[in-house]
């Protein structure tokens, strides 16, 4: 992957006190590292650093005059260690219990650090992506000025615990853990509605629903480009997320974020429920003025930050369409 850069950090030490050479990889759009404000894109579960242009995964969000202009914007995605996108085993993490959401976090600000980032325009990240944008933000309140989670929250409930448990099971018992773990996730991301209306009870064939081949079908595809390995490092982040872990309740440590906190949450999300970020933010207007919150009306439920590009574009566009020379006055500050 000729776009793919390294940041080597040895001897990292987890939160649990275990000790591993890590190697991160990350990428670089828009306009050159130093020379604009920079926006750090954090991936989902099956995600990787590849946010646009060519095979893009955010491409409806990101890109030439797109919500998040790269002719304004330098765009900044790391891969969370262990996703196996540079295709390099070496790369994996076998013992994948021993990182945290919290981990994956420090890692991203020791990059940061070694590639002489001290200040970042925004961090944004949908699902887990956006647990890590969380946890970044309480481990350097002072690092973001505009933190943007997207369905997702700031710890792991415990029905998503339950829902990563299963998913662990899966992975680790099944003859077929990344097809049969996938076609499980798959009908958490969606809604009953959303699948009602795409398929309707129709039938492929005589012995054949239309939903049990959509469900194969990304079964199969996940099992084509990912890892087993992969797969149970992303599930064990999504599950330890938790900015309080050690450190107080969440107001206190919420408060000392200095960034402007714009969370933006999915009234059908089955996964991370609406009511739990609506909780979240009133507990948190309570004691920070610059926090705001948005909904995404859709039936798709968890996947609609995926879908919805034009009600999520809508909520970031106030946030992106900044002026000229205050981009240029913020860049200064990038060292």
């Amino acid at each position: 992957m000729s776009h793919l850069k390294y940041i080597i950090i040895p001897n990292y030490k987890t939160q649990n006190g275990k000790t591993i050479d890590i190697s991160l990889s990350y990428q670089v759009f828009g306009v050159a590292l130093g020379e604009a404000p920079i926006i750090l894109v954090n991936h989902a579960l099956t995600g990787n650093s590849n946010v646009t242009g060519e095979n893009g995964w955010w491409n409806d969000l990101i890109g030439d005059k797109k919500c998040i202009d790269t002719n304004d914007y330098t765009i900044l995605a790391f891969n969370i260690p262990g996703n196996g996108y540079d295709n390099v085993s070496q790369n994996l993490i076998e013992n994948y219990k021993d990182f945290t959401a919290r981990d994956i976090a420090n890692i991203f600000a020791q990059g940061l650090k070694l590639i002489h980032i001290d200040k970042l325009f925004a961090v944004i990240g949908g699902s887990v992506g956006g647990g890590i944008a969380w946890e970044l933000a309480a481990l350097q309140p002072n690092l973001i000025e505009h933190l943007i989670p997207i369905a997702t929250d700031w710890k792991s409930t415990d029905w998503l615990i339950a829902n990563c448990h299963i998913q662990d099971a899966i992975l680790n018992n099944s003859s077929r853990p990344l097809a049969d773990a996938r076609m499980h996730a798959m009908t958490l991301y969606r809604t009953p509605e959303s699948l009602s209306d795409k398929f309707g009870r129709t039938k492929r064939n005589a012995e054949l629903f239309n939903i049990e081949s959509w469900l194969n079908h990304h079964g199969k595809t996940l099992n084509n480009r990912f890892s087993v390995s992969a797969y149970k490092t992303m599930n064990q982040i999504l599950r330890t997320i938790d900015i309080t872990e050690n450190r107080g309740d969440f107001l206190e440590v919420a408060s000392k974020i200095s960034s402007s906190i714009h969370i933006i949450t999915i009234n059908s999300d089955l996964f991370f429920k609406p009511e739990e970020n609506w909780n979240t933010y009133v507990e948190l207007k309570g004691a920070k003025d610059n926090v705001s919150i948005h909904e995404i009306k859709s039936i798709h439920g968890h996947d609609a930050f995926l879908i919805e590009y034009d009600q999520l574009s809508r909520f970031l566009k106030p946030i992106f369409k900044t002026q000229v020379s205050a981009i240029h006055n913020f860049s200064k500050h990038v060292a």
